[in-house]
């Protein structure tokens, strides 16, 4: 069985000023990363702005990231599409570039049924055998909720592994823990639940947050593990007003205008987002410097 870790970061995607991927940066980014407290990165997700990259683009972002860290940390490519035929044609290719586990994304807009649902990962399973696959059930970006009996049904398939759950709702958690064997692993999509899925028979975090507090996470993870709960937890409220402020506008804007600050050359979103509104520069400039970061 594959283990992609406690820490899971999903990368952001640097651009140059002209809006072309920066690789470069890229790779740099990758290498900081794996070597400060991110076991996994997870690229071409969310965070990294998939849904205004080309697929060419992404290939060539699975291919540098996976050279950038290999020894160091896996890579899960983040492949998912809410057109079956394309996550499967998407996943297959990127299976060639040798990387570590896909994550897929409920599909999206066209809002399928449970059992269409189900279909939809089964195919891109068994299009891919030995290939691990991450499910990643976020509703408030899919407008559908993965339910927690079709997970259970996903985690039968051998190589289906985990889920990326980033929906807030606990009671979803521990009915997935419930009906699903110990080994298929739950994440916390979001930062400021880790703690909570971690009580609640949860793995660890796919982060945005680990961008900048990568050691911190792992030194909170396994110190819930080896029982110091009060040490978890001190570290989970020194880190909390992160964890809120990199989400005070649209995930990846406030992480990026974060890197920047730090010196980092990761450049702009692309369109539709946009820079980080200036109301909030002063808030995440604070909280930056409260935890040293700056």
């Amino acid at each position: 069985m594959v283990n992609f870790g406690r820490v899971l970061t999903a990368m952001i995607t640097p651009f140059k000023e002209d809006g072309s991927v920066n690789y470069e940066v890229a790779e740099q980014l990758a290498a900081q990363l794996a070597d400060n407290g991110t076991d996994t990165l997870v690229v071409c997700g969310t965070t990294g702005e998939s849904p205004t990259l080309s697929w060419e683009e992404e290939y060539q972002l699975f291919k540098v990231v996976q050279t950038a860290v290999t020894g160091k940390a896996k890579v899960i490519a983040g492949t998912g599409s809410n057109s079956t035929k394309e996550a499967i044609s998407a996943t297959q290719k990127a299976a060639k570039v040798g990387i570590d586990g896909t994550l897929q994304v409920v599909p999206y807009y066209n809002k399928p049924p449970q059992t269409g649902l189900y279909q939809h990962f089964r195919a891109i399973a068994q299009s891919s055998p030995d290939l691990p696959l991450v499910l990643y059930n976020v509703p408030s970006r899919t407008g559908q909720n993965l339910q927690p009996e079709t997970v259970a049904r996903l985690a039968q398939i051998p190589n289906i592994v985990a889920i990326k759950q980033a929906n807030g709702d606990f009671d979803q958690a521990s009915q997935i823990r419930l009906l699903t064997p110990s080994e298929f692993a739950i994440y916390s999509g979001d930062d400021s639940f880790t703690l909570a899925i971690l009580a609640l028979g949860g793995t660890g975090v796919v982060s945005v947050a680990s961008h900048l507090v990568g050691n911190e996470l792992q030194k909170m993870i396994q110190a819930y593990e080896v029982g110091k709960t009060s040490v978890a937890t001190a570290i989970h409220l020194k880190l909390f007003p992160l964890f809120k402020v990199l989400f005070c506008s649209a995930n990846p804007i406030p992480v990026k205008a974060a890197l920047k600050l730090q010196g980092w050359q990761v450049g702009s979103c692309r369109p539709p987002l946009s820079d980080l509104p200036t109301e909030f520069q002063p808030r995440l400039e604070l909280v930056l410097k409260d935890l040293s970061l700056l």
